[in-house]
């Protein structure tokens, strides 16, 4: 098989987060991690090409991985090959996105990352199997992802067996057994002590684990960020009231307030009048104002950032926070006020 492998611009040798920034490009061969993948692969299939992409261009452009997409289209492949990512989340995201736009485009394809990165939501459908937590278990998780890859290779779908993580599209078969017998088994199972076992699967949403406290909130730049579908009069951006979407930003450099009528929620999960007399409910501008001019905090973000929390999938608000955190620390930010309703 011909195969295209993406990294992003730490594996691909460009640098750290000062390289980030780094928009889509390839180069021809293995490159980084891809060459210990490609020994492992052996003479049969061949890593053709290598695109590469910076974790803050990815997260922060929609673009991104169409982009990406037709410079693997390029190199001609069978098979396009992303990560490992292990639990980087912005690098994660990019590895989903990439091997989701391949499979809408009819590419095959195959990703590796933890199952705690948020990519592996991201995903979909696209099939993604387990990697370790960290660049420390790289030669585990290629030959996992080795594994994977001869299975497609083999024109079958990687299971369970080959270390496949989160959805899988259902498709009708017939089973061996009918569903009472199975039903029976796996009670007894649980009986026995087997509480894994089951033939559905539940989401596992995991955790966060919060951040250090700030050492000098007065010499930090703070952001303003809000689930409460804040937005100019009008909403001119049609941001969404439920199962939101996107994110938008709003410049608020040079206010010191918010004024009443400049500014609505048009969040649809709560009754938004209260919000709409006084728009600093969802956003305290004035309040962070007021410790600016205290000096109790450095400065404010120029512009707060906000979306719908209502109904908004799971995977959605984990791709949201992702790109706010890219957005962010590329701005500077040390610490950010979340507002939720």
């Amino acid at each position: 098989m011909r195969i295209v492998h993406y990294l992003n611009q730490f594996f691909a040798g460009l640098g750290g987060e000062e390289a980030a920034g780094t928009g889509p490009d390839s180069r021809e061969g293995a490159v980084g991690p891809g060459r210990a993948l490609a020994r492992l692969l052996g003479s049969e299939h061949e890593i053709v090409a290598t695109i590469f992409c910076g974790d803050d261009y990815a997260a922060s452009n929609e673009g991104a991985a169409e982009e990406l997409l037709g410079l693997a289209r390029a190199a001609e492949p069978d098979l396009l090959v992303a990560g490992p990512a292990f639990t980087s989340g912005r690098y994660g995201l990019a590895c989903a996105r990439v091997t989701g736009a391949a499979a809408r485009d009819g590419l095959a394809t195959l990703a590796a990352m933890h199952p705690d990165n948020p990519g592996v939501d991201e995903a979909g459908t696209a099939p993604v199997v387990e990697s370790g937590r960290t660049a420390r278990e790289m030669k585990k998780s290629l030959e996992t992802l080795v594994t994977a890859i001869l299975r497609i290779a083999a024109g079958e779908e990687p299971g369970a067996e080959e270390g496949r993580i989160g959805r899988v599209p259902r498709r009708n078969r017939l089973a061996e057994r009918p569903a009472a017998e199975r039903a029976v088994e796996l009670v007894l199972a649980r009986v026995a002590g087997e509480r894994d076992r089951t033939e559905v699967p539940l989401p596992s949403f995991g955790s966060v684990t919060p951040a250090a406290p700030l050492e000098d909130p007065a010499g930090a730049r703070i952001a303003l960020l809000t689930e409460g579908a804040l937005v100019p009069a009008g909403n001119p951006d049609r941001l969404e009231s439920a199962r939101a979407t996107r994110w938008l930003q709003y410049e608020v450099d040079g206010l010191d307030a918010l004024a009443p009528g400049a500014f609505e929620s048009v969040h649809g999960g709560f009754s938004t009048v209260a919000a709409n007399e006084d728009p600093h409910r969802i956003i305290p501008l004035d309040a962070a104002r007021g410790l600016e001019r205290e000096g109790a905090i450095g400065s404010l973000h120029r512009a707060y950032l906000t979306t719908a929390g209502n109904g908004t999938q799971v995977a959605s608000a984990r791709m949201f926070g992702v790109e706010w955190a890219a957005k962010l620390r590329e701005a500077g930010v040390q610490a950010a006020i979340l507002t939720a309703t």
